[in-house]
This record gives structure tokens, sequence and C-alpha cells, in this order.
């Protein structure tokens, strides 16, 4: 080996090795530097879009409760018991009566006047009839003339009945006087019911009353031309008011409970602080489809005439006390084409649009008949726009409402 290889380096071993280790290892802390800062800017990247995302979901959150509808329910809530159903009655007279002239003529006198009681079959007026006394009259001559002729078709009838029988006359011509008889005595009979019938008609010239009462009105003086038949005016109005009927209607949802014999009480508002007892007699027996209501009516005591006929009462069914219904605020309710309907919210929130029948309308409130439940949850003043499957936000419900 010549010295001057000895003095050179060789190239695995000497100087030349740790050189090349030195150049790598700065090359390998680069890498994973590099390494290490995209982890840190991926995750840097990650935790910086975390508020990002949360604060997006939250607007998107928002913006879902702010496009939903919300609004505020109720409960419906018992109404106020009430003592008896009470409503408003009609007062007529137990009888009453309007009296027309029965026969044309004039009035000759009135023996009462308003306000007087009379009794059945007291004379109330007079009528002259002087066409139909004449009448009368002509029709008694016509009677007397054919009482004539029957007793000449009699005795010309039995002499040809004689003569027949020895064969002096036809068969024929006695057939004939048998037949001339006959006609006779028809027209006897005739002559006599119009006697009769102008004999009853002139009857009615006395003007009576056809039971006992008090005469409410009289629409005629002396030497008034009366009228009989069609266009005839009202002589007298005659009302019996010891007894009154009593007229109510009777909602449909109460109309089973208002029978025959249950108590009632009448009050007056002329008569302040004081109650008649009356009681049922009878009903319509069928609900009116226009009002659904059933008519009653009522007999009541009047015998110390303190009630007027036409007096405005009200009558309060003591023996029908309707249990307590439901009541809800007024502007829970719809109108819609199908009817009446309400809107409630069921648990998940969603609309549910249900039919109901009200009762009594108090104003504020209004009772219903059917189709909710004191669980349910109404919608108060909903919209017209309002339909079934609408999910809705619901605010904390106010008290229950009560009746007034």
């Amino acid at each position: 080996m010549n010295s001057s290889e000895e003095g050179k380096p060789k190239a695995d071993g000497g100087h030349l090795a740790p050189n090349v280790e030195s150049a790598a290892r700065p090359r390998s802390r680069l890498g994973w530097i590099a390494v290490a800062a995209a982890v840190l800017l991926v995750i840097g990247f990650f935790i910086g879009m975390i508020p990002h995302w949360r604060q997006a979901k939250v607007a998107k959150t928002d913006t879902q409760q702010l496009a939903m509808t919300t609004v505020a329910v109720v409960s419906p809530g018992p109404g106020k018991a009430s003592g008896g159903l009470t409503l408003p009655a009609e007062i007529k007279p137990w009888l009453e009566a309007s009296i027309f002239a029965r026969v044309s003529g004039y009035l000759k006198v009135w023996r009462v006047d308003i306000g007087a009681h009379v009794k059945e079959g007291q004379l109330l007026a007079e009528i002259d009839t002087p066409e139909l006394d004449q009448q009368l009259e002509q029709a008694r001559a016509q009677l007397v003339l054919a009482q004539a002729n029957l007793q000449l078709a009699k005795i010309t009838d039995e002499r040809w009945q004689a003569l027949v029988k020895r064969a002096a006359v036809s068969e024929q011509e006695a057939a004939e006087k048998s037949a001339a008889r006959a006609v006779a005595a028809a027209n006897v009979q005739a002559m006599i019911a119009n006697v009769r019938r102008l004999e009853d008609l002139q009857s009615f010239q006395r003007v009576i009353a056809p039971f006992a009462g008090t005469v409410t009105l009289r629409n005629v003086d002396i030497g008034d031309l009366v009228l009989a038949g069609s266009g005839a005016r009202e002589l007298f109005h005659l009302a019996q008011t010891e007894r009154l009927r009593v007229y109510v209607r009777v909602p449909e949802p109460d109309a089973p409970g208002a029978k025959p014999g249950q108590p009632a009480e009448l009050t007056v508002s002329q008569v302040p602080g004081r109650v008649f007892p009356s009681k049922v007699i009878t009903t319509s027996g069928a609900v009116s489809p226009v009002s659904r209501t059933l008519q009653v009516e009522l007999e009541a005591d009047n015998s110390q005439g303190l009630i007027f006929p036409g007096n405005y009462g009200q009558v309060r069914l003591t023996g029908a006390t309707p249990s307590p219904r439901l009541v809800l605020p007024s502007n829970t309710i719809l109108f819609r084409a199908q009817g009446l309907q309400v809107g409630l919210v069921g648990t998940n929130n969603t609309v549910e649009l249900r039919q109901v029948q009200i009762g009594r309308d108090f104003g504020q409130t209004v009772e219903l008949t059917s189709g909710v439940t004191p669980a349910d949850r109404v919608i108060i003043n909903p919209s017209d726009s309002l339909v079934s499957g609408t999910v809705v936000r619901v605010m904390e419900s106010p008290p229950a409402p009560a009746a007034k």
C-alpha cells in the first residue's frame, strides 16, 4: 500500500460516516415538525369550526321556532251551578176569544165595556137586523103556503087511490098524484129548515159571552154597521185570567227534564220580589227544528189578579236542576262552514279541529254541551287559517274560565 493512499479518507470509515448521519438528522426533524404543524392546523381548524357550527345550529333552531305559530291555550272549566233552569216566559189567559158578529146589521146597544167581568151567557150587545127580520117573515109565509099545498096534495092523492081501485082512473095518473104529494111534503120540510136557519141567525142579534171572563176590548159603538163573514171586525175580546197559561221554550239539552207535574216558579216585573207557584201541565212533545227548543206549557194561579196577560215573565223550573257544564271563553270558537269548532293542541303540539255544541251564551264565555273534556287544551283566538295537523308552540295557559 502506497503512503499516498494511506493519507486519504475511506468511504466506510474515518471522517466520512459522521458527516452523512449529521445531515440526515435535520431532515428527519423537519418532517416531524411539518407533520405536527399540519396536525395542529387541522385541530385548530376543527376547534375554530365548532363555535360556528353551534351558532348555525342554534340559528336554525331559532328560525324554526320563529316560523312555528305560538298559541295560548286554555282548558274547559266547569260552569256555575244554578238552583234551576230560568227561562223567559210568555203569559197568556187560560181562555180567550175574539167575538165577532154572526149577522149583519147595526149595533143597537152594548151592555159591557172594557174591564168588565162577565159570566157565561151574559149579554154583551144587541144588533138590529131589519133585513134578516124580513127574510124570516117571508120564510114563515112560504112555509104556510107549502103546508097548504101539502094538504091539497094529500087529499087529491087519497081520492085518486080510491078511484084507481074501481078502475075509474089509470094507475099512471094515480102514481102522479102520489108523487105530487111527496114533493109537497119535501117542500114543507125545506121551508121548515129555512125558517129554523133564519131563527138561529136572528138569535145572534144577542151577542153573549161564551165563558166567564174579563172584557179586554170593545171595538164598536152604538149605530155602527156590523158585518158578518170575511172582513168583519172584532166586536169584543174576552179573556179568562183567574188562571194563566205560561209558555216557555226549554233548550234541547234540558228538554228531557221538562215533564208534566214538574214544579216551577213564575216572576213578573210588575210585582217585584213576588214568586207565583206554577207547574208544567204539558209539552209540545217535539223539538223545534228552527230554535232547537221544546215548547212547555205551565199553569199559574192568578186569583188575586196581580198578573196581566201579556206581561213579561221568567220561569224557573225548580225540578230540573241541570248539572254544571263546561265553559270556554267566547274567543275560542271557530265559525266554519262545517259548523262550530275549536282548535285542540295534542301532546305532540299538533292541532286538531273538533266540532262542538254550544248551550247558553254568557257573553264572555259560552257553555258547551259536547265536543270537549276538562283535559283538553283549547287554543285562544285561533286564526281563520288554522287547520288540523299544524304544529304549534304553546304558551303558558291562563286559568280556566268560569261561567258568569
